[in-house]
């Protein structure tokens, strides 16, 4: 039996390096909402192209928009006192 996987097709940020992708990609993983990251640079071989093809991260149409205003949404207080 073969699961149909949703259809990400939405761009919702771009970005210059991983860590910032991979850092969104989680927030909106906690959050439910599945996505993905699209990447033209070689497999990882060649990094500089990111900086000519940024990282496009990638939700369903019907998440786009609460996706996007989680990625707008500030962090809350810490709970350091």
């Amino acid at each position: 039996m073969d699961r149909e996987l949703p259809e990400l097709n939405t761009v919702i940020r771009t970005f210059a390096n991983e860590g910032e992708a991979h850092v969104a990609q989680a927030v909106l993983d906690a959050n439910g909402i599945d996505s993905n990251l699209i990447r033209d640079d070689a497999g990882g071989m060649m990094p500089w192209l990111q900086w000519l093809h940024p990282i496009r991260l990638v939700v369903r149409e019907a998440d786009s928009i609460e996706a996007v205003e989680l990625l707008d949404t500030p962090p809350g207080p810490s709970l350091s006192p």
